[in-house]
């Protein structure tokens, strides 16, 4: 058996024979730009699926609440935090005449008080106070209470979902790949959290994609990750292992070993985690903190990170003492909020804290580079030049979220 032969960078494509209904035919470039596409997904995705609305330590306490806006469901939603230490959310808008209740992007509440008239809501949504009430007609508080969203935790990630009756509970929504993360030290890693986000000028998809193959960091990103990820048996960053799990995915990145940082880096990586793998820094064994089914499950030994693309918009990518997320929120056909952490365990001393500093500021500048990119696409696409994109075997997830949106909406329109 030759070299070529043993190395398992260099085979021949590898996966889409294991998912042979996606096909292997060119896609089409329309729902990137179609405003009527755009219309579908927001409908018939968005509406019906459950989306990260950040962590359980965002509202530790009784009382405390977050808003977060979600343009893409025509809606602002609140998440509280109950005094029995569950959570609510409700629709934040006013059952008397639709005004917004709370405009502050967190803090704490002891109600919820409408600035327009005074009507009052618990933490549970119910109608209170109702001033000069008996001025109304036939006023029934138990029927004005406000309008409940779904809301749920997974591994203390607050989800929510518009659909106030979804068809699937969150456990079912994650499926096995949400199983196979159960037991990552999430609460541990979460005590220094830096955040990222922006509005890029380009459909949410194409933000996205960006995201689902690594194949273009040789080009991308060959400044700020000029060999990290690439070497002499794997040149095109081909990833160790890649899978489809129900309606989401998940990869295992490849790290060459043999990657020398630069002494800044090395200094820093020395300190504590980083979004590096510690085995591409000092060659020690991958953490038993590390033992969720789900990463790594090969046990190769140029493992780097595990990424999980859970559909339809978010992303969560573990290695060993951090992790990173993106969210991305569509706010037009051409325009997406994409949302971003870098997270840490809380830093113990001055040395903790450069080592994680410097990891956000890289994490940061790749993020840079994608974003300019990703507008020069969509600026392109515009132009009707070219009707599909030619992807190869590792895009495979590319393919897997344009076929998944696509059979989503056909099915939820079955049953509107």
């Amino acid at each position: 058996m030759t070299a070529v032969e043993e190395n398992p960078y260099a085979s021949e494509a590898r996966y889409h024979d294991l998912y042979p209904e996606m096909g292997t035919d060119e896609v089409s470039t329309e729902p990137y730009y179609s405003e009527e596409y755009f219309q579908l997904e927001k409908e018939y995705i968005f509406k019906k699926c459950w989306f990260n609305a950040g962590r359980i330590e965002d509202i530790p306490k009784a009382g405390d609440y977050v808003v977060k806006e979600v343009p893409v469901c025509d809606t602002s939603i609140v998440i509280v935090r109950r005094k029995d230490g569950g959570l609510n959310a409700f629709h934040n808008v006013c059952s008397h005449r639709g005004n917004k209740m709370a405009y502050e992007e967190s803090g704490n509440a002891r109600s919820f008080n409408c600035r327009f008239h005074g009507w009052t809501y618990d933490h549970d949504g119910d109608l209170i106070v109702v001033p000069d009430e008996e001025n109304y007609f036939n006023l029934d508080k138990s029927c004005l209470g406000l309008s409940m969203v779904s809301v749920d935790t997974w591994e203390g990630f607050i989800f929510v979902n518009v659909d106030p009756s979804p068809k699937e509970t969150l456990e079912e929504y994650m499926g096995d790949l949400g199983k196979g993360l159960q037991g990552y030290p999430f609460a541990e890693t979460s005590g220094q959290v830096f955040t990222f986000e922006t509005v890029v000028n380009a459909n949410w998809k194409l933000v996205k994609d960006a995201f689902q193959e690594v194949c273009h960091t040789p080009f991308q990103h060959n400044r700020s990750l000029p060999d990290a990820y690439i070497s002499e048996a794997n040149p095109h960053t081909r990833f160790i292992d890649m899978a489809i799990v129900g309606r989401h995915a998940r990869a295992s990145l490849f790290g060459n070993m043999e990657h020398m940082p630069s002494p800044l880096a090395m200094q820093a990586y020395g300190y504590g985690a980083t979004i590096a793998s510690a085995s591409m820094v000092d060659g020690e064994e991958v953490s038993s903190a590390l033992a969720p089914p789900g990463v790594n499950p090969t046990g190769s030994s140029d493992w780097s990170f595990e990424l999980q693309v859970f559909f339809p918009s978010f992303f969560l990518a573990v290695t060993q003492g951090s992790y990173f997320t993106h969210q991305f929120i569509p706010l037009a056909a051409d325009k997406t909020h994409w949302f971003s952490t870098t997270c840490f365990p809380k830093s113990t001393n001055a040395a903790e804290r450069f080592s994680q500093e410097y990891g956000r500021v890289m994490f940061r500048d790749i993020m840079n580079e994608d974003g300019r990119q990703i507008e020069e696409t969509q600026s392109m696409l515009k132009s009707g030049a070219k009707k599909s994109f030619i992807l190869k075997d590792e895009e495979l997830f590319i393919r897997q979220a344009l076929w998944q949106g696509n059979e989503m909406i056909i099915e939820n329109q079955k049953g509107a």
